[in-house]
């Protein structure tokens, strides 16, 4: 098969409709599954000669860490193929915004919408490091926002198992420059404790409307987050949430809280207060007319959609040893 486009139909079960987002490796297309007659999310990885062994070792490893991931706040994987020498992911269509584009749209968001959205980012990757997964992308573009204020986190497409072997080259630092954690831009593993960093960053972004740490190159960015504290939060950002933020943003990864659990209690949210999220979400992000039906356009996390004018920082992989630079 040489050519992906509309009306193509892979593993004789899903037709490909229309291009919905492109990321670094792949794009999203929503599809029509004629088996069970619903919509779908199809990642599809983009041909890349150079690279096509090692980005089909990563993206079995997605199938892999995602099938073992079950949460509300987790976009759900269902199938797993190989078309032809083309390999795709099966997900639910999520019906919602990206929140590095709800940024863009707000500037600042409200502290309440922001405990929320954390909180619920935390349960999600609760869940995936009880499993030994650790995510090593979070960012806003990987976050999902629907309508009715519920929360998905999306693309583990560079996630691995603890103590599993990553498929990286020597040298790689894998994540997105802006969010990657100080142990990250030293060239150590990341573990849970590194999402959650990358989750406190995320959090300061949106109460301020800026990135924390964000540089003209991606290595001076990365050496940012090892010597540069973060800036001061707005003074109207309430203590409690504060303190969440400058604990998960700690440069050494001990000092952060002790897990993502314990992150979304200190933020007032429990599993069973996630369903049916106040109607202050959804109009903080769709505005007034958020319980209208309107349908979105679907993202399963993916960098930037081929309508958006605003391209999204992507996930990089910087061949250099940050940690060498640092003994110069």
């Amino acid at each position: 098969m040489s050519r992906v486009e509309p009306g193509t139909s892979l593993g004789q079960r899903y037709r490909l409709e229309r291009r919905v987002a492109s990321g670094g490796m792949a794009d999203v297309w929503a599809a029509e599954d004629e088996v069970l007659q619903r919509q779908v999310a199809l990642k599809v990885m983009r041909p890349d000669p150079g690279h096509e062994e090692l980005f089909a070792l990563r993206f079995r490893d997605e199938a892999l860490h995602s099938a073992s991931l079950n949460h509300t706040n987790i976009a759900t994987l269902f199938d797993y193929g190989e078309d032809d020498g083309i390999a795709y992911l099966v997900m639910e269509l999520v019906d919602g915004k990206p929140l590095s584009q709800v940024i863009r749209e707000h500037g600042r968001l409200p502290a309440d919408q922001v405990r929320s959205i954390v909180g619920q980012c935390a349960l999600a990757l609760g869940v995936a490091h009880e499993v030994k997964v650790v995510h090593r992308d979070v960012k806003p573009a990987n976050i999902l926002v629907r309508e009715d204020g519920l929360v998905k986190l999306t693309d583990f497409g560079i996630a691995r198992a603890v103590d599993a072997s990553g498929h990286t080259r020597a040298g790689d630092l894998l994540g997105t420059p802006s969010y990657i954690s100080p142990e990250q831009a030293l060239g150590r593993p990341a573990t849970g404790a590194s999402d959650l960093y990358a989750l406190g960053v995320v959090a300061h972004e949106m109460l301020s409307g800026n990135k924390p740490f964000d540089k003209p190159t991606p290595i001076a960015t990365a050496m940012s987050h090892i010597h540069e504290t973060p800036p001061p939060l707005p003074d109207d950002v309430p203590e409690d949430l504060s303190g969440v933020i400058e604990d998960l943003l700690a440069k050494d990864p001990h000092q952060r809280p002790e897990n993502a659990r314990a992150v979304a209690i200190r933020l007032g949210l429990a599993d069973h207060e996630i369903i049916g999220l106040s109607l202050g979400l959804a109009q903080a992000v769709y505005g007034e007319s958020a319980l209208e039906e309107q349908p979105l356009g679907p993202d399963i996390g993916a960098d930037i959609g081929p309508d958006d004018p605003t391209p999204q920082e992507p996930t990089r992989t910087v061949a250099v040893d940050v940690a060498a630079l640092l003994d110069d």
